[in-house]
């Protein structure tokens, strides 16, 4: 006896819906490790969060107090040159921070507030607390 036609065409069928499925999941796999690995590079090497700590260098408090910039250098060692890193002081939110000046091959800082919410750090206007300055996105 022969089969019917319709079974052929169900185990067909089938076949062709496990071969999608299995497509769809490479697919959404494969999408996933690029998303993980994109953000763990992104985190690794352009986080503002993730800057070292460096020397302290000076600081300068917004005319109104609310804010307080304190400028840092890292040293870079033998393969890279130093770098200046600026951290935003919230005063009057518990001292809480934020990153918000990076430049490579400098070791020294000149903050200087132009009015309560803006401030001039080497030459780099920023408008606090929203602006940062990443020498790495220029």
């Amino acid at each position: 006896m022969e089969p019917e036609p319709k079974e052929e065409l169900n185990v067909k069928d089938e076949k062709k819906k496990f071969y999608i499925k299995l497509l769809k999941g490479f697919i959404i796999s494969g999408l996933l490790f690029i998303v993980l690995v994109g953000y763990g590079v992104y985190s690794l090497f352009c986080d503002m969060n993730r800057l070292p700590t460096g020397e302290y260098l000076t600081e300068e408090t917004s005319p109104d107090g609310k804010y307080t910039i304190k400028a840092y250098v890292n040293n870079g060692g033998a393969t890279s040159s130093y770098s200046v890193r600026g951290e935003l002081v919230f005063n009057k939110r518990n001292n809480k921070t934020k990153n918000i000046y990076w430049n490579y091959r400098e070791n020294t800082a000149t903050i200087t507030w132009t009015d309560n919410d803006t401030v001039v750090i080497n030459g780099h206007l920023l408008d606090v607390p929203n602006e940062k300055f990443d020498f790495r996105n220029q």
